[in-house]
C-alpha cells in the first residue's frame, strides 16, 4: 500500500487528546497533524522524534497533515496510522499472499456478526466461513519482541469474546497480528499492560481460535505485508 501523497518529514513538539499532535516541519513552521491511533503510543510519542507527515488538500478535513510514521533514525520504521493494516492486509487477501489461509474466493471486510460487532475480514470459498480480526502492533519493550496491547482494551478483549463465539460453532476464526514496526522479528502478548485482555486471549485460544502474525515492510513511500514472524506466549 503505498502513501496517496508524499509524505514529509517533521519533528514532534507533543501529541494530546491522543489524536492530535503538534510538530515543526522541515522550514520551521508548526502545525498540528491528526494521529489517527486510539493507543498510548508507548515508546513513539516522546518530543523531538523524527516522523513522517502525509499531507492533504481535502476541504472536508479541519487537519492538513495526518501523522504516518515515526523514524527511528537508525533504518527502521514504526507506523502508527492504525488504519493501515486492514488496508495492507485487504489488498494482500485479495491478492491471495497472505501464508497461513485456506482457500477462499470472496473478502468481505466489515461484515456485521456478533453482538454489534464487525469483523474486519470474511473469507468465504470451501463452504466454511473465515473470521479475521485484525490488530496492529507498535510496542517494543524488548529488543526484537513486538507486544500487544500498548494500553488496555475492552474492545479488544470484546473481539476475542466474539472469535471465539464463532469458533464454537464451527467456523474458522482467526487473529491477525500485523506487527507495523521493521524492528521486531516475533511477537507476543503485554499481560501486564492488560490482564483482561490477556484472559480472554487464552480463552480464545482454547475455543479454537488461531493466530496469525506478520510483518510489515515500511519506509516513507508506502507500508507493504512482510514475512509471518512467530508469536509466542
Amino acid at each position: 500500500m503505498e502513501f496517496a501523497t508524499p509524505l514529509v518529514p517533521a519533528r514532534l513538539i507533543r501529541r494530546y487528546k491522543r489524536f492530535l499532535a503538534d510538530v515543526v516541519l522541515e522550514g520551521g513552521r508548526e502545525v498540528t497533524a491528526h494521529c489517527a491511533n486510539p493507543g498510548s503510543m508507548m515508546g513513539l510519542a516522546e518530543p523531538g522524534m523524527k516522523l513522517w507527515l502525509e499531507p492533504n488538500d481535502d476541504p472536508k478535513k479541519k487537519l492538513r497533515y495526518g501523522w504516518r510514521l515515526v523514524d527511528h533514525e537508525n533504518g527502521h520504521f514504526t507506523g502508527v496510522d492504525t488504519s493501515v493494516p486492514n488496508r495492507a492486509l485487504r489488498a494482500a487477501l485479495m491478492a491471495h499472499e497472505v501464508q497461513g489461509l485456506p482457500a477462499y474466493d470472496l473478502v468481505r471486510p466489515e461484515v456485521n456478526y456478533g453482538e454489534n460487532s464487525r469483523i474486519d475480514f470474511l473469507l468465504s470459498g470451501d463452504g466454511t466461513d473465515t473470521y479475521i480480526e485484525v490488530k496492529s502492533v507498535t510496542l517494543r519493550r524488548q529488543a526484537g519482541l513486538a507486544e500487544f496491547p500498548d494500553s488496555v482494551t475492552a474492545r479488544g478483549a470484546k473481539h476475542l469474546t466474539e472469535l471465539a463465539r464463532v469458533a464454537e460453532q464451527g467456523h474458522r476464526a482467526i487473529m491477525f497480528y500485523l506487527i507495523q514496526r521493521t524492528d521486531c522479528d516475533a511477537v507476543t502478548l503485554a499481560g501486564d499492560i492488560d490482564p483482561a485482555y490477556r484472559a480472554a486471549f487464552d480463552q480464545a485460544a482454547e475455543a479454537g481460535v488461531t493466530v496469525l502474525a506478520q510483518a510489515c515492510k515500511i519506509d516513507p513511500k508506502g507500508i507493504i505485508l512482510g514475512d509471518p514472524i512467530p508469536f509466542r506466549l
